[in-house]
């Protein structure tokens, strides 16, 4: 007789108290988001469709509202180490939650590489260090990120939030000192290679709006997960939309065409105002914003592989830390060595920054994805919760559509985790079966 797979019910985990608060959980979302896409994101979005790239950012602070909303509603309900691979187990069961959990661990190291060479390009770029700066950048910020994280989360946590701090005065003094520069016959053309590159302009600016799911993650190490998740969420979103339009928008008012070709385009908007000196404090804050985004998702990122293991999705050995207020060492070192591997294997290739990006957020987006149809199932109908939810999931299809062949590696990594689930599962039931119980249980019936 053959059984098909049912989902867990929807039973939300006892409750649990970890070390965040409030503003530290706030500043690990804001981390995850606006981080080092505010770095780099503006010139290549500004180079795929000039001024009209403007429209992709604001579509896409739009999208972030029903996301986040979505991600937070799960995380208060749910609060657990394993996050989205936690959800979509409770709603479509084990295989799912195999994808996801998969998709977005394999995410953080892929990602790695290209969310350090902003910080790399801003060091290259004031030292004309060259792609050598770039390099020792990356693999210096995985190593400090990955030795933070391994003191716990309470230690990162107030790392980031002096890391938010300092992020939000960099960019507001950006703004300030740079707009009496704006000009704006920069604006014309508006469209320059046509509105289709508003939707290609997008899909890389994936990148710069994942991490509303990346501190799920975390939910069990806040204090009060119910009461605050959804607080530090609205707090993030507030922060990443004014400072991400402000940004996008007058880099391409001061800066007009030389947008699209800046290696620094934060920079730049300093240099405007304040003169060549402050290239100096900008390269540095890069460098701090820098890891703090890649502190928030080695932080969610080790929780969320310490609980594939703790489920079966992934090899046991990583379970060890999967419980709140452990450190997952094990799944945070694996973390590290993928991160370094990618990295060598980015610089052998000599791969595009644009094609690591697209890769990278094709993962995002099938979490989103799958995420978003977990929360439709589990969320209660009539909420604004399950309200975002359904938003998202229609959003999350068209992004996926919109990332074109570079799904393909999302698409392998998920039939990696099928055939590793089949595989394990297979295993474990004929374990199960050659037991000493089992087979007294067979001889026993009639």
């Amino acid at each position: 007789m053959t059984t098909t797979e049912q989902p867990v019910p929807p039973v939300a985990p006892p409750p649990v108290r970890g070390g965040l608060t409030l503003l530290q959980g706030s500043a690990l979302t804001t981390g995850a988001v606006l981080g080092t896409g505010v770095l780099s994101l503006p010139a290549i979005a500004a180079d795929l469709a000039g001024p009209a790239s403007l429209l992709a950012w604001l579509a896409l602070v739009l999208l972030s509202v029903p996301l986040a909303t979505t991600f937070a509603a799960l995380g208060s309900r749910y609060p657990d180490t394993g996050g989205v691979s936690t959800y979509a187990r409770l709603a479509f069961g084990r295989r799912a939650a195999a994808v996801v959990g998969w998709c977005f661990y394999l995410a953080v190291p892929m990602g790695a590489a290209p969310a350090a060479s902003f910080a790399g390009g801003y060091l290259a770029d004031l030292t004309d260090g060259g792609r050598v700066t770039e390099v020792l950048t990356i693999v210096a910020l995985t190593v400090l990120v990955g030795g933070m994280n391994a003191f716990g989360i309470r230690l990162s946590g107030r790392v980031q939030l002096a890391l938010a701090a300092v992020l939000v005065l960099l960019l507001a003094g950006a703004l300030v000192v740079a707009l009496p520069h704006a000009d704006t016959t920069h604006l014309t053309p508006f469209a320059p290679h046509g509105w289709a590159a508003v939707g290609s302009a997008a899909a890389v600016l994936v990148w710069a709006f994942a991490g509303w799911e990346a501190t799920s993650s975390l939910s069990c190490d806040f204090r009060e997960p119910r009461r605050d998740i959804p607080r530090a969420t609205g707090i993030a979103i507030a922060v990443v939309g004014v400072l991400y339009v402000g940004v996008a928008g007058v880099s391409v008012l001061v800066l007009g065409p030389a947008a699209a070709t800046s290696d620094a385009p934060l920079s730049d908007l300093l240099a405007t105002g304040l003169g060549e000196p402050a290239r100096v404090v900008t390269t540095v804050t890069a460098l701090l914003l820098t890891a703090g985004a890649m502190n928030a998702y080695f932080a969610g990122g080790s929780r969320l592989g310490a609980a594939l293991g703790r489920d079966g999705a992934m090899p046991a050995w990583l379970a060890r830390g999967s419980q709140a207020g452990e450190i997952p060492l094990r799944s945070l070192g694996l973390l590290v060595t993928l991160c370094l591997l990618s990295t060598a294997v980015t610089v052998v290739a000599g791969l595009e920054l644009t094609a690591s990006l697209l890769l990278v957020t094709g993962s995002f987006t099938l979490v989103y994805l799958i995420g978003s149809a977990a929360a439709i199932r589990l969320l209660p109908r009539g909420t604004w919760g399950h309200r975002a939810a359904v938003v998202s999931f229609v959003s999350a299809l068209a992004l996926l559509w919109m990332t074109g062949r570079h799904v393909l590696w999302t698409a392998g990594i998920a039939v990696a985790a099928l055939v590793y689930d089949a595989v394990t599962h297979r295993r474990t039931t004929r374990r199960a079966a050659g037991s000493p119980s089992a087979m007294a249980r067979s001889e026993a019936r009639p």
